[in-house]
């Protein structure tokens, strides 16, 4: 095994200080969970172990499919990009009668899997335990044998936006509290449940390069957004065991990679946007893989986010591959998006909501009506 870059030699090393020093401050484990997903052959299940001061509030410990979320105010701020990390701790993860035992890696990150778990379809719970630390309950949502289509989005400019250039939105992330800044598509939530309206128990995947630190925002925006909740694959800024930067552009094309080798036989509608690299990436994964994706719908950026998004570029846009083995829309709005869809019939009738799979806390909420607090969630 080649040894570690010494970015990540630099980090491990200031970590381990920070961590002895405040364990010996009497700050113990926590776990913070996110929503994971699975099929009835394997579970994967994503948490976090971080250092807190005993008894002392912090940022809600669940990020979860019932809306059971702190008030916004605990999940803003600066604070959440410096938590402190609890590398190598011991966990357990407790599936139906299983125990699986792991340790967090060296930011603290849990990213399991477990197979033959016994869960029904559907959304299930499992609970994480870290060493000295209160369990805490992670839903995963899991994927029946006979779904056989999927939703995966990209989060910045396709299902949010913030009017803001590109460098500025990780600033503005960790700063500013409230979440008033950030606005949803038009169109897009809308679109998300009438597209799993018509295709019960598929799941829905956003797949971005945020880090995991804002989960609990994203989660958060995308309840109160009225958007189906699913599984956020996001990334750990920061230095790696490779290089000082990880790749924003291998994460993605790497989450679908997998995704496409543990649900075999989902085909995929991929939406993005135009901003960035979402059409080069989806161009790639569909020359690649054109067996497992339905479609691709691309969300057209106004002109002033082409700014934001690109800066003088605009001036010389970069060429976008073309995609032309499965069909590909285009439109400035969810609105516009689906109607495309409907008259290509890739959207199907919608079923009555009766035969939808409930999740926690939404049970008796119509498919086409989203909830648009996080109390009408259940929390």
């Amino acid at each position: 095994m080649s040894r570690p870059h010494a970015a990540a030699l630099i980090e491990d090393a200031v970590n381990a200080q920070v961590e002895r020093v405040l364990r010996g401050r009497g700050w113990g484990n926590r776990v913070i969970t996110h929503i994971g997903y699975g099929s009835t052959s394997f579970v994967r299940v994503f948490a976090r172990v971080v250092l807190g001061r005993r008894g002392a509030a912090g940022p809600p410990e669940r990020q979860d499919a019932t809306g059971a979320l702190a008030p916004s105010e605990s999940e803003r701020g600066w604070r959440v990009f410096v938590q402190a990390k609890a590398s190598h701790v011991p966990v357990t993860v407790t599936i139906g009668e299983r125990e699986i035992y792991a340790r967090s890696d060296r930011g603290g990150y849990i990213d399991l899997v477990a197979t033959d778990h016994g869960l029904p379809p559907g959304w299930q719970q499992v609970v994480v335990r870290a060493q000295n630390a209160d369990p805490v309950a992670a839903d995963v949502f899991i994927v029946g044998d006979d779904v056989t289509f999927g939703l995966v989005s990209d989060i910045d400019d396709t299902v949010i936006t913030t009017s803001l250039p590109r460098p500025l939105i990780a600033a503005w992330n960790t700063f500013v509290r409230r979440g008033n800044s950030r606005h949803a598509v038009s169109g897009m939530a809308p679109m998300y449940r009438r597209l799993l309206s018509a295709h019960p128990g598929a799941p829905t995947v956003y797949v971005s390069t945020g880090a995991w630190n804002t989960a609990p925002t994203l989660t958060r925006f995308l309840a109160e957004g009225g958007y189906p909740l699913g599984p956020l694959l996001l990334t750990d800024w920061g230095p790696t065991n490779t290089g000082w930067f990880r790749s924003g552009l291998a994460h993605k094309r790497q989450c679908l990679d997998r995704l496409a080798r543990d649900f075999p036989g989902i085909r995929w509608l991929l939406v993005g946007d135009d901003g960035q690299h979402d059409p080069s990436i989806y161009a790639d994964f569909v020359e690649a893989r054109p067996d497992v994706v339905e479609a691709v719908c691309i969300r057209q950026l106004s002109p002033t986010e082409q700014v934001l998004a690109h800066g003088l570029q605009l001036i010389d846009p970069p060429s976008r591959p073309a995609i032309r083995s499965v069909p590909t829309y285009t439109a400035p709005d969810g609105h516009t998006l689906l109607r495309l869809l409907d008259e290509a019939g890739s959207v199907g009738p919608p079923v009555a909501a009766a035969e939808q799979p409930s999740r926690p806390g939404l049970e008796g909420v119509r498919p086409d009506v989203a909830p648009r607090h996080p109390r009408d969630l259940g929390g």
